[in-house]
């Protein structure tokens, strides 16, 4: 009998169905992902501890696992995933231009964003902050006037000083390691960017500390095209279980160094902070 049913699991695998083990709670996937039997997701090589290359090279990081685990649940193997490296302004035309079926890519929502994406349920907010070298004048974000602030471009920290400081000196690239190595050069006097990566970053280097004024906090989600119901449904559905069997808390504490964890843990866990 066990040999029949693995052999019965294996043949709904092959056909792109899964069995109830694997389904437990979760709508049907759309016609087309089934065929095609793997998810393809576009994830963060450079921001730990979300999505970066690991010691090995490989993909890591909590959203990474995110993305392993609803290929297990979908396909019945972490390894049905296709992961894409993303950065904060090519993520959505990556997945309007059907690259990509999702987002999980340290996406924060705004409104703008969601006039050409949906988002999906919440899973964790997200906080801004800056850093800055451990002798900067800068203790407090209005010190940034006249000065210039490092960021990504599309990022949310972009989004939020065009905003609220439009006359602010900004050097905007592409990557958080270029980002990084502008602000040790001194081609800026800070760089904004979420709290969570920046921890990570003061945590490993004594030269470098945050200011510590949250800014610009919003839900982070993972992102779907629009109109895609049924996708949409099934995302929102495997997010739930994730919450539901504790999978979030596993991972941070797979990827997070104890020092810096009580901040991840919050984010997963706690309601969203009020902040400016």
């Amino acid at each position: 009998m066990k040999t029949f049913r693995r052999a019965f699991g294996a043949a709904l695998l092959a056909l792109g169905i899964a069995t109830p083990a694997m389904a437990q709670d979760l709508p049907p996937l759309p016609s087309g992902m089934r065929a095609a039997g793997v998810l393809r997701a576009g994830v963060r090589c450079d921001q730990p501890p979300y999505g970066f290359r690991g010691a090995d090279g490989g993909f890591a990081g909590v959203e990474v696992e995110m993305a392993r685990q609803m290929a297990t649940w979908a396909f019945g193997s972490p390894d049905k995933v296709e992961l894409t490296c993303v950065t904060a302004e090519n993520r959505i035309p990556q997945l309007n231009a059907r690259r990509v079926d999702f987002l999980i890519a340290t996406l924060g929502v705004t409104p703008d964003r969601a006039r050409v994406i949906d988002f999906s349920n919440p899973y964790r907010w997200g906080g801004s902050d800056i850093l800055v070298r451990q002798n900067s004048p800068i203790r407090r974000l209005d010190d940034v006037a006249g000065r210039t602030v490092i960021m990504l471009r599309g990022s949310t920290q972009a989004l939020w000083f065009d905003a609220n400081m439009p006359n602010l000196n900004t050097l905007r690239l592409n990557t958080a390691s270029d980002a990084l190595t502008a602000l040790l050069q001194g081609r800026g006097d800070a760089y904004s960017h979420d709290a969570a990566t920046l921890i990570v970053i003061a945590a490993r280097d004594p030269s470098l500390r945050l200011v510590g004024e949250p800014f610009g906090v919003t839900d982070a989600a993972v992102g779907v095209r629009k109109n895609e119901p049924e996708w949409m449904a099934w995302v929102n559905a495997a997010l739930d279980r994730m919450k539901r069997e504790d999978l979030y808390n596993r991972w941070v504490a797979q990827w997070v160094p104890e020092e810096t964890r009580a901040f991840y843990l919050s984010a997963f866990n706690d309601p969203r902070p009020a902040a400016r």
